[in-house]
């Protein structure tokens, strides 16, 4: 049989209950036993030493057995709750006034009346002379006969009539009424305690309908949305449960954004590879169709076409080369194997170093390279082959889309311990719907693809691994604005790598 937590607690506490009453009613009624024959044998303590003192009951021959069975019997009959017995000093039972075979003892233990003439705390049980192993309380006196110890008169304060008549009362109104009172007692501290055991894991029901609702293994049909934010003083509650509820919340919203996160990631890496796909089929297609006229036709055609056909097919060749260059080095960024060595060097001289990669091109197309330094750029601290990528990737994807006559511009200025450095063109810049999730997935702007969408996002992992980040902005007048910043001492830049490290390490 399952039983759910409350259930077993309710059991349990009820078991507990029953067994604390039980063990407390018991301790009552003995308790109230043990007082009832401290009581009686308190209050008749010396009335075996007064019937000692004004009756003779032994001489020199031993003990008087009319003396003996006329006072006993007068005694049991004004009281009959007393049982008297004379013994010798061995204890042995040498007189009584008990019907033929009543007795069933001949001996009674002399330890418990010593205890009793020394004064010792009551209760003091004796042994009952007419039960095999009870024991009773008792009074006794000692007897002499001419001044020497000749036994002892022992008198039994319970005798079997009020056994008998205690017996006929246990069924009593007292006692009923009593025991009712603990039944009541009982039954209403089991629905206190089964109402407080509802109460205390109410939260924890409502926790465990959340578990069991949350599938970890299971795919949604939508990914998990991030739970309510608890309020801060019950988040920040002693209680245990309380406690597990904020981690569980806690988990959970972790566990959602992850989801979120692996979605997005999985669609981008469809995106990716579906377009790396299309710019690769487009290059080589082009590049075996010329192959394949040169090696149909090499008889046929000219030298001058075969230049042309040859030419072709090294551009297109060289298209593959790139993308496939690009892809292991984007792979590689993204997992891991480059990792930024740090070094200060000029911005401006690197700039220089760009332009002049860029010149021809520029020229060839009638595009103006334009610089713009504020005064007293300080040395950048970063990787410079890394940083210098970044730039390439930039120039290279606004020559791609700058129309002829147009301009880029390039400028760096200080802002605090960071220079800010921005890259812009006179392009047809970035449409709004195309923007987000712009560093991380390819895009088309024109139909023309940016170095198979890879340019961008490679910029992107660069400067993350840096610690920093690439934004686009509006300039009034220019197209496609890109601004991103690069620390100028070694010790921010080492905190922003240690910081974009741990990031990394907490999403993997």
């Amino acid at each position: 049989m399952r039983l759910t937590l409350t259930q077993r607690l309710s059991l349990v506490f009820a078991v507990l209950l029953l067994v604390c009453c039980g063990t407390s009613a018991w301790m009552q009624v003995r308790s109230n036993q043990m007082h009832e024959l401290e009581v009686v044998q308190g209050l008749s303590r010396d009335l075996a030493q007064h019937i000692a003192h004004d009756t003779v009951l032994m001489d020199r021959n031993g003990p008087m057995p009319n003396a003996v069975r006329e006072l006993f019997s007068q005694l049991m009959l004004v009281n009959p709750s007393v049982e008297v017995y004379l013994l010798d000093t061995g204890g042995r039972i040498v007189g009584s006034a008990a019907p033929e075979g009543r007795i069933r003892r001949e001996q009674v233990d002399l330890a418990p009346i010593q205890r009793l003439l020394k004064g010792e705390a009551l209760p003091i049980l004796g042994d009952d002379p007419r039960s095999v192993d009870g024991s009773k309380v008792f009074s006794a006196a000692p007897l002499r006969v001419n001044g020497q110890p000749a036994g002892y008169l022992y008198v039994v304060l319970l005798s079997e009539e009020h056994d008998r008549f205690a017996e006929r009362g246990a069924t009593s109104a007292a006692l009923n009424t009593a025991l009712l009172s603990i039944g009541l007692v009982a039954l209403l501290c089991l629905i206190a305690g089964l109402t407080a055991f509802g109460l205390i894991t109410r939260p924890l029901r409502r926790l465990t309908e959340k578990v069991s609702q949350f599938d970890i293994n299971g795919v949604p049909s939508a990914p998990p949305a991030s739970p309510e934010p608890e309020p801060v003083e019950k988040a920040a509650s002693h209680d245990e449960i309380a406690v597990l509820d904020a981690a569980f919340r806690q988990m959970q919203a972790r566990l959602g954004e992850q989801w979120r996160s692996l979605t997005r990631q999985d669609q981008e890496r469809r995106e990716l590879v579906a377009n790396i796909s299309h710019d690769l089929r487009t290059p080589l297609a082009s590049l075996h169709g010329y192959l394949e006229t040169l090696s149909l036709k090499d008889a046929t055609l000219s030298p001058a076409d075969r230049r042309r056909y040859l030419g072709i097919a090294l551009d297109q060749s060289r298209k593959v080369g790139g993308l496939a260059q690009s892809l292991l080095e984007l792979v590689r960024l993204e997992h891991g194997f480059v990792q930024p060595v740090l070094e200060r060097f000029s911005l401006t001289d690197l700039v220089q170093d760009i332009f002049q990669k860029f010149e021809l091109s520029a020229e060839s197309r009638q595009i103006e390279l334009k610089a713009t330094f504020a005064p007293n750029v300080s040395a950048a601290c970063a990787d410079l082959g890394l940083i210098e990528r970044v730039l390439t990737n930039l120039f290279d994807n606004a020559l791609r889309h700058t129309p002829q006559g147009g301009e880029i511009e390039l400028s760096l200025r200080p802002q605090g311990a960071f220079i800010e450095v921005t890259v812009s063109d006179t392009g047809p810049g970035i449409t709004p719907e195309l923007r987000e999730g712009l560093f991380l997935r390819p895009f088309n702007i024109g139909g023309a693809r940016r170095d198979g969408g890879l340019g961008l996002r490679i910029v992107h992992r660069i400067l993350q691994l840096h610690g920093r980040e690439i934004e686009l902005i509006d300039v009034p007048g220019r197209g496609a604005t890109f601004r991103f910043s690069l620390p100028v001492d070694e010790q921010t830049a080492e905190q922003w790598v240690v910081r974009s490290m741990n990031i990394n390490s907490m999403e993997k």
